[in-house]
């Protein structure tokens, strides 16, 4: 089932999230809605907050942006009560989008490498080091699991121009491909 995604200014945007329990009710149902949701907005990562869940989940997919024949650089997983060993390697500028904040990009400064604690769906315990584009969308929804949006970690100039379009998208004043859940005005 497809989830609304939630827009810029809803609270649960901005709450460090809560840890997952194995026995979570229909937690491989609400796994499989958030692929769906994210494949419908055409993401490469979305977290449960996003979808109005304060929970310590979040999904990546990037194998489906990589060229032709290179898929298997890539990642596909999910990410269950992560926790960031270390981040590390040289500070790298890449423009950011986010399902929740639609039509607005700025660059963000992350570390090229990260190393990370998660559990897969199975409750399975992994210990990995991810760099590069799947270090920086692991960073990215791994943030929303704090409770940090991107446009947070911009430059204090860029934060400035998009700060009128950020208020838009709170009122619901914008188009989505996808449906959303705003603030109610």
């Amino acid at each position: 089932m497809i989830l609304p995604v939630y827009a810029y200014g809803q609270p649960v945007l901005l709450k460090k999230a809560q840890p997952v329990s194995e026995d979570y009710p229909q937690l491989a149902e609400f796994i499989e809605n958030m692929w769906e949701t994210m494949y419908n907005a055409s993401g490469v990562g979305l977290a449960a907050p996003q979808v109005g869940k304060s929970l310590r989940i979040f999904i990546v997919d990037t194998k489906q942006v990589q060229k032709e024949g290179e898929e298997e650089k890539g990642i596909k997983k999910v990410f269950i009560n992560p926790e960031i060993i270390e981040e590390n390697g040289k500070l790298w500028a890449y423009e950011e989008g986010c399902l929740s904040i639609p039509d607005i990009r700025g660059d963000v400064m992350r570390k090229e490498f990260v190393f990370i604690k998660y559990l897969d769906e199975n409750f399975e315990e992994h210990t990995e080091m991810f760099g590069e584009m799947e270090a920086r969308v692991i960073q990215h929804e791994y943030d929303h699991l704090e409770g940090i949006l991107f446009t947070e970690l911009l430059k204090p100039l860029k934060k400035r121009m998009v700060n009128r379009r950020l208020q838009k998208i709170k009122k619901g004043d914008i188009k989505s491909e996808y449906r959303m859940r705003f603030v109610a005005p």
